[in-house]
């Protein structure tokens, strides 16, 4: 495997990629994205959000850059940010809730370290969605908690959402 080359923060904001990738501490790291399912998946997520965002009083977005370090950046398949809409072209409050749905070629070790990401800057809930396993779990600072009943929730805002509703 070659070395990674070393990317500055600066040209990362700068640069537009398609897809959009994760920062990580200098090297850029590709999102497991373009399938299918996983397309479908997220655009219900976020459709399902986006039909609460004025109960939330919440904006909700998709694949958008969040700074969850001084030298990592996160763009998560869809996230919630409660309260007025950032005024900032990357997002670097915590953001309520970011969603992750797993594509095939994800590592639990990557997904664990943006999981760890996130929960690390103080985004209060991160939801991770496996269309293909079919199964969901809430990741929170106190721990995580399989979707067992279909339906994954927050608190504070409430939110409960079926899986039934976003896995087709």
């Amino acid at each position: 495997m070659a070395p990674a080359t070393l990317v500055s923060v600066e040209e990362y904001l700068t640069t537009d990629y398609s897809p959009d990738c994760d920062y990580v501490d200098g090297v850029l790291e590709d999102r497991n994205v373009g399938q299918q399912k996983h397309a479908i998946v997220q655009t219900l997520i976020a459709g399902f959000l986006l039909r609460l965002r004025h109960v939330l009083g919440a904006l909700v977005v998709v694949e958008q850059r969040i700074e969850v370090s001084p030298t990592r950046y996160r763009v998560p398949d869809v996230c919630v940010v409660l309260g007025a809409d950032p005024d900032e072209a990357v997002i670097t409050t915590a953001p309520f809730l970011c969603v992750e749905v797993v594509s095939p070629d994800d590592r639990m070790s990557r997904m664990q370290e943006k999981i760890d990401d996130y929960l690390g800057m103080g985004v209060s809930y991160v939801w991770v969605v496996d269309p293909y396993l079919r199964k969901a779990w809430t990741h929170t600072s106190a721990g995580t908690v399989e979707a067992r009943d279909g339906v994954l929730r927050t608190k504070d805002p409430d939110i409960e959402m079926p899986l039934s509703e976003v896995l087709p």
